[in-house]
């Protein structure tokens, strides 16, 4: 799997900055479930894990001690930085490196965030498994991401979808997936949130860069789709569609 590592630095070192200026990842219901949830109960040192431009490391800084904004793409980390200067954030910091061997010491954060990325992780099973090691009893492990439908065609269709648009993406789990995950690695889960995220295609497909060649057939996907896949994923002619999301809390055990 370290080709898709290497994929997924390359993909998004070239378009870095389109992530720090993406509606889609700097605002969202998740995101604004995510800052309650930490400005409800302050902690003092959290990990942003797979933290891309640091949307979420940003909003949760104001609630926490410190935060560390993690990530395996070092562009990616320069647009962090750039965010926390412009909004003032002395207590975040960054570090590179893969969440699969998180290089902290045990039981060294009181949580852990994690937006948009799982669906890059090559093996999620050992990532939530160092992020349970690295959170302290009692701590919890807040992942957000797109979310695959237990129907399989659903499943089939998403999966299609988001490697034609970006070969660096691995898989998008289920709920059910994420909480057997979860529980596999000492973490007791729920599901806090789930949510329908629009798209506009455009931007979506502009975002990344998919190659025009991709796009056409993302086009001609959409086009040939059932009627069940076109209410579910909420298909317009104009090519703009939802996508299923959820919001997944682990709690590590006493």
């Amino acid at each position: 799997m370290a080709d898709i590592k290497q994929s997924v630095q390359s993909q998004f070192g070239r378009v870095a900055e389109n992530y720090r200026t993406s509606a889609v990842h700097a605002a969202g219901t998740d995101l604004q479930r995510i800052v309650a949830l930490v400005a409800a109960h302050p902690v003092e040192r959290a990990l942003d894990a797979g933290c891309g431009a640091g949307h979420t490391a940003a909003g949760i800084a104001p609630h926490v001690t410190d935060v560390t904004a993690f990530d395996l793409t070092p562009t990616m980390l320069e647009q962090v930085t750039r965010l926390a200067a412009e909004r003032g954030l002395s207590n975040l910091t960054t570090r590179q490196g893969d969440v699969e061997a998180l290089p902290f010491e045990d039981a060294s954060f009181d949580l852990v965030v994690s937006r948009y990325s799982a669906h890059h992780w090559p093996h999620p099973a050992i990532a939530v498994q160092e992020i349970a090691r690295v959170l302290k009893p009692g701590g919890r492990f807040i992942l957000s991401d797109i979310m695959a439908a237990d129907d399989p065609a659903q499943d089939t269709f998403l999966q299609t979808l988001e490697l034609l648009r970006d070969p660096s993406h691995v898989r998008d789990h289920s709920p059910a997936q994420w909480q057997s995950i979860f529980r596999d690695a000492g973490l007791t889960p729920t599901v806090d949130l789930t949510w329908l995220l629009p798209l506009n295609f455009e931007s979506w497909v502009e975002r990344i860069q998919t190659p025009a060649l991709h796009v056409e057939m993302l086009k001609s996907l959409f086009d040939g789709a059932p009627v069940e896949i076109r209410e579910a994923f909420q298909i317009q002619p104009i090519y703009d569609f939802c996508i299923p999301g959820a919001l997944v809390i682990g709690t590590k055990e006493t």
